[in-house]
C-alpha cells in the first residue's frame, strides 16, 4: 500500500469544519485547468443541498481526516455563493404591474403566475458560479484511459505549498480487486468533460494502491 505523501486529499463528500465548529461537505473541487491548481472548494451546508458556498483554496488550514478551514462559520456564511438562481425578468403577469417592474420565481412547477396557477409550468435556472476560465470537478465524473472509460473520479490531491492537483484519486472498482489508485496529474490530459487520460486501462492498473480517507457517505 502507498501513501501518497506530503500533500491534501481532496475526497469528494468529505466532511467541512471551520474554526469553531462543522459547516458542511465537500461538493466540489474548481480547478485552473490551464495552472492545474486548485483555486476553490464548494462546500455545501449540510441537509441545506444547493446553498453551497465558494471556498477559496487558501482558507484551507488542513485536510488530514476532514477539512479544515481557518475561518470560523459566520465568516463561512459570507462567502459568494457557489450557485446562482436565474430569474425570469418582464414576467407578464397581469397583476396591474409594468413588465419591468416584475420578476418572476421560476419554481415548484408553478410557471409565472407567482404560485395562483397561471402561466406553464417551468424549471429554475440555476447556474454554478466559479472564475471564468475555471472547471469543477465533481464526485462521479467519468475517467476515460485511451481505450475506453475505467472508473469515476473519488477525490483530488494537492501539494500544498504551491496547491497544484499531483493526482486524481480513483474511485475503487471491481477490476483491480477493489483497490484504489492515484493517477498522476501528468498523465491527465483533460479535465473539462470528465478526466482523460494519457494512459491504457492496463497501465492504470498497474498503478499501486494507495490509501485514501474516507468521507462518510451514508
Amino acid at each position: 500500500m502507498v501513501a501518497v505523501n506530503e500533500s491534501m486529499q481532496f475526497p469528494i463528500g468529505a466532511e467541512v469544519a471551520c474554526s469553531n465548529g462543522v459547516c458542511g461537505d465537500l461538493s466540489r473541487v474548481v480547478v485552473d485547468p490551464v495552472a492545474r491548481i486548485v483555486t476553490h472548494l464548494v462546500v455545501e451546508p449540510k441537509h441545506r443541498r444547493g446553498l453551497g458556498r465558494l471556498v477559496p483554496i487558501d482558507l484551507v488550514e488542513d485536510s488530514t481526516d476532514r477539512v479544515l478551514l481557518r475561518c470560523g462559520t459566520d465568516e463561512f456564511a459570507k462567502l459568494a455563493d457557489a450557485q446562482e438562481t436565474e430569474f425570469l425578468p418582464d414576467a407578464p403577469i397581469g397583476l396591474g404591474y409594468a413588465p419591468g417592474q416584475v420578476s418572476a420565481w421560476p419554481y415548484y412547477g408553478l410557471g409565472t403566475g407567482m404560485g395562483m396557477g397561471m402561466g406553464n409550468a417551468s424549471v429554475p435556472m440555476v447556474h454554478d458560479r466559479i472564475p471564468v476560465g475555471e472547471v469543477e470537478v465533481r464526485r462521479g465524473e467519468q475517467v476515460h484511459a485511451t481505450d475506453g472509460t475505467l472508473g469515476r473520479v473519488q477525490g483530488l490531491v494537492i501539494d500544498p505549498n504551491d496547491r497544484h492537483v499531483t493526482h486524481v484519486l480513483l474511485q475503487e472498482g471491481h477490476l483491480w480487486g477493489r483497490k484504489e489508485v492515484a493517477i498522476p496529474i501528468s498523465a491527465v490530459t483533460g479535465v473539462a468533460d470528465g478526466i482523460r487520460l494519457a494512459l491504457t486501462k492496463d497501465e492504470v492498473a498497474d498503478l499501486p494502491p494507495v490509501e485514501v480517507e474516507h468521507p462518510d457517505w451514508s
